[in-house]
């Protein structure tokens, strides 16, 4: 693998400067790609490089992947660090970086494919024994499907965005009803946030705590456990605190 001198870091706000931070501490060259309505914040004055990649919306900035590829490419960078959200989790821009001989920080595509669609790794789950909460095979669409498939799981159910993460493209529906309403709004908010709108269904579960155990490998094959963390405290499906 080569050595890594120069990062494009294509996302903004905190996580971006957690990144530069890093960067600083190993002495590697930060580049953030950043969008015009980040022009004057804290991570653009921070970073040691930075290259504005398109307007406001994220679908033509930080999910237009010509944009950051070229960002990259011109600004000759040898790894693209996503941070979390927006292309962190999309299996085709890591797959293009790999292409184009840039490093992507984070799961392998084959990898980013399996896990992260959220529709995608309940089949795999499925497929080899491992329990999961009743939900849809795949994704649902249209409001007929929907409805279908609620009602044989039974109310209330959760639209959960298949792409993405934090919280967003998630809704609840009580009732028949709301569903059409939670669908709708689930697959928009995740269109915009993530570039697709894919969207599946689950029983929602009440009063239950939310625990992850948290894995870390390398591409040697180094794999460990980071132990278990307790993330039940939460507001609008965002984690509030995370215990150990």
């Amino acid at each position: 693998m080569k050595q890594i001198r120069r990062i494009l870091i294509a996302n903004r706000g905190e996580i971006a400067a957690r990144i530069i931070r890093a960067c600083r501490e190993e002495g590697i060259t930060s580049i953030l790609a950043y969008s015009s309505a980040d022009k004057n914040t804290l991570p653009v004055e921070m970073a040691d490089e930075s290259v504005c990649i398109g307007p406001p919306r994220a679908d033509r900035s930080y999910l237009f992947i010509p944009s950051v590829i070229g960002a990259a490419k011109g600004l000759k960078a040898d790894a693209v660090h996503p941070g979390y959200g927006f292309l962190a989790e999309n299996g085709d821009f890591a797959e293009i970086c790999e292409e184009q001989g840039l490093i992507f920080i984070g799961p392998s595509s084959k990898s980013i494919r399996l896990m992260g669609d959220k529709a995608a790794a309940r089949a795999l789950m499925t497929k080899i024994g491992v329990p999961v909460i009743p939900g849809t095979p795949g994704l649902v669409h249209s409001a007929e499907e929907s409805l279908e498939a609620a009602g044989d799981m039974g109310y209330p159910v959760l639209v959960k965005a298949a792409a993405g993460g934090g919280g967003k493209g998630m809704r609840t529906a009580e009732t028949p009803d709301e569903l059409a309403a939670a669908v709708h709004e689930a697959s928009e908010e995740a269109r915009k946030a993530f570039g697709s709108g894919g969207v599946y269904i689950e029983k929602f579960m009440k009063n239950v705590h939310h625990v992850e155990i948290q894995i870390m490998a390398d591409a040697r094959g180094h794999v460990i456990s980071l132990g278990e963390r307790d993330c039940s405290a939460q507001r609008k499906h965002q984690k509030l605190i995370e215990e150990s």
